[in-house]
């Protein structure tokens, strides 16, 4: 029939999952019920208040015991305070109120925090004299001391056990329990704090270098299991790796370039001139800013592998961004950090992955730019192209400037009725015609045959294709301005090719050589009894072809069917 009378503080109500109230009180005394008044609606009793009075109604207690039970209270409630981890705010409060409040009002507060059970508080609460409190509150706090003890105990064995199989093994191998939080704590602070030396060791502008020990900062503060701590250290690790001011070196000899041009591509005279020119002005002027070339053609006619090319010729690293049905600018400039899976645009991300601050990149087909309600990516590529601004160019991940003037920007595209106006102003448009028949019969026999011979594990010792075969490939079945379709028309003869190879390997028995006629002009018709031996009759002799095997209109036909189309017929 003890209670405790209390004072409400605050009253707390919800309505979900369902109604529920949380009441906040403070403890003023003890009290014992005389007399029950009345049960409903609420009891109410006549009750009689048992502490507080105690200096009044127990003045003949001895001062002394109560005194010597009061030091020792103390000292152990002092021991188990300081062996708490006083980081945590409720411990310091704690620490502060044993030496603010008065001794009678510790026995019921240090009851409350130490791990005990109901029934133990039940019996503190029951006890009115402060003396029979502090009796039996001193147990439980020796034996909440000795538990901390032997946990400290138990956690200071199994670091040193760890700490030793750390020296004993420094490159173990890490396994199911090898690893305890603690070290992966210090192997964490470890790497901030390399992270930290990078930074400051980085060669990154002073304003990137102030926001980035600003970041630092906050990440040395902040607990691992925040979500922001990964983001805040992916974002440091970034600035870290972009190459600020590593560069690669120019190869300016105009003579050696020329070869380089001349080996990888047949024609394009006006191209290969504009590429020379740079790099003569180059040799004459070391801090020339890159040019904004856009290389504007039909399919097929080389716009891509160009641009590699130029890189080569450059000794320039070479890095392609696709932007065929790009439809958001982010895809540009990035994403700012307070969206969840936000990462830096494509500009930014080429720079990390080439890992210098100069080089070639080709933006490829971009007049196929799209516009949404993400924004329009062709206007965010202004900044990017403008000489002018492209020095302090902002990205939105970054939310710091870089330098993008030494970097070539190539763009490629098929018309510049596409391309908006303001972004076409800030190119410099080469165009790239078609190829003619010459060229197409030349780029065949120096590029497109020997690529499919090595694709399809063929030699010239095995397949020839004259050039008059060529030219009727190119006449009768394709009809293009580049050289996509011829080459896929090569693929499928060196794949029928292959054919009969892989099956005569296989033969013992070798056939008199098949007379293959090669007519002086591919619009010859030739009568069935006059046709020569083509590919597909030796199918049917089961017998292996006699190498090399030439290729004629006759094969051709056999191959790739009848002609598409009618070179006579404009």
């Amino acid at each position: 029939r003890i209670g405790t009378a209390a004072l409400a503080v605050q009253v707390v109500g919800s309505n979900w999952p369902k109604p529920h109230y949380t009441l906040l009180v403070t403890g003023l005394c003890r009290f014992q019920i005389l007399q029950l008044l009345k049960e409903k609606p609420y009891p109410v009793a006549e009750v009689q208040q048992l502490d507080r009075l105690e200096q009044f109604t127990n003045g003949h207690k001895s001062e002394e015991e109560l005194g010597e039970l009061s030091e020792q209270f103390y000292k152990y409630a002092v021991q188990l305070v300081e062996m708490l981890d006083m980081s945590v705010p409720a411990v310091a409060k704690l620490r502060r109120l044993l030496d603010n409040l008065p001794r009678e009002a510790l026995p019921d507060i240090l009851t409350s925090i130490i791990r005990t059970t109901n029934q133990e508080k039940l019996q503190i609460l029951d006890a009115v004299r402060l003396e029979e409190r502090f009796k039996m509150t001193i147990p439980l706090l020796v034996r909440q001391i000795e538990g901390l003890k032997l946990l400290q105990k138990t956690r200071k064995s199994k670091q040193d056990d760890d700490k030793r199989v750390v020296a004993i093994r420094p490159n173990r191998r890490i396994t199911h329990g090898s690893i305890t939080e603690d070290e992966e704590e210090e192997e964490d602070h470890d790497d901030v704090v390399m992270l930290e030396k990078k930074i400051r060791t980085s060669s990154m502008s002073e304003q990137a270098l102030k926001v980035c020990l600003k970041e630092i900062k906050r990440l040395k503060k902040m607990p691992q299991s925040m979500p922001e701590y990964a983001l805040t250290r992916n974002y440091l690790e970034l600035m870290v790796e972009l190459p600020w001011n590593k560069s690669t070196k120019d190869r300016l000899e105009i003579r050696a370039a020329r070869i380089v041009l001349d080996n990888d591509h047949y024609a394009m005279e006006k191209l290969k001139k504009r590429v020379l020119e740079y790099l003569a002005v180059r040799q004459l002027k070391n801090n020339l800013k890159g040019p904004i070339l856009c290389f504007v053609g039909p399919p097929g006619v080389g716009k891509t592998s160009v641009g590699r090319s130029i890189a080569k010729t450059l000794g320039r690293e070479f890095h392609r961004i696709a932007l065929g049905g790009v439809c958001d600018q982010s895809d540009i400039r990035g994403h700012r950090r307070t969206y969840v899976g936000s990462m830096p645009g494509r500009i930014i991300n080429g720079l990390k992955t080439v890992g210098v601050n100069n080089p070639v990149f080709l933006l490829d087909e971009v007049d196929k730019l799209a516009k949404s309600l993400q924004g329009d990516p062709a206007a965010a590529l202004l900044e990017v192209l403008d000489p002018e601004q492209n020095h302090s160019f902002t990205d939105h991940y970054l939310n710091v400037a870089f330098d993008l003037s030494q970097v070539l920007f190539i763009a490629t595209a098929n018309t510049t009725a596409t391309i908006p106006p303001a972004l076409l102003d800030r190119m410099e448009v080469i165009q790239v015609p078609g190829y003619t028949q010459e060229e197409k019969i030349e780029i065949a026999h120096r590029h497109l045959i020997p690529k499919q011979l090595e694709l399809h594990g063929l030699t010239p010792q095995q397949i020839q294709i004259p050039q008059v075969t060529t030219l009727g490939i190119i006449t009768r079945y394709t009809r293009e301005a580049g050289v996509r379709a011829l080459d896929r028309k090569l693929g499928a003869i060196c794949r029928a090719v292959a054919v009969k190879v892989a099956e005569g390997q296989h033969k013992e028995a070798k056939p008199d050589r098949a007379e293959v006629g090669e007519g002086e002009d591919c619009k010859e018709h030739i009568t069935e009894d006059a046709k020569p031996e083509s590919i597909s009759d030796t199918a049917d002799l089961a017998l292996p072809p006699e190498m090399p095997i030439l290729i004629d209109f006759h094969a051709l036909k056999d191959i790739l069917g009848p002609p598409l189309y009618d070179m006579e017929v404009t």
